[in-house]
């Protein structure tokens, strides 16, 4: 079985607060989107889903910096995961994925 990746939009880009997130649900998934204002408004998208946890809660985590590094703190254990390539880095076997995002028409895209 084959699947077919697609852009959807989620939402108006000033419906998510800068250094939030949000959950949207695309193509079955749910997908945790950040829009970070220190790094100009950009906008990273990861699975929602806290693998360490077992649950949902990736988008109502905190976003800040560990060096380089733009993160969300998982709201449970505190698991710090990069918004760029989804590695955990305290606990690298637990990785989420990575979705591509775009603003479009004042629109949030992603792409799942």
């Amino acid at each position: 079985m084959t699947s077919h990746l697609h852009w959807t939009a989620v939402c108006a880009i000033d419906e998510i607060v800068p250094d939030t997130g949000v959950c949207a649900l695309v193509n079955g998934l749910q997908v945790a989107i950040f829009h970070v204002a220190g790094r100009g408004g950009q906008l990273f998208a990861i699975d929602n889903y806290d693998p360490h946890a077992c649950v949902a809660v990736l988008s109502r985590g905190l976003v800040g910096n560990l060096g380089e590094r733009t993160v969300v703190a998982s709201p449970l254990y505190k698991h710090h995961f990069d918004l760029e390539t989804g590695q955990c880095l305290e606990m690298p076997e637990h990785a989420v994925r990575v979705f591509p995002v775009r603003t479009a028409e004042g629109k949030v895209w992603i792409c799942a």
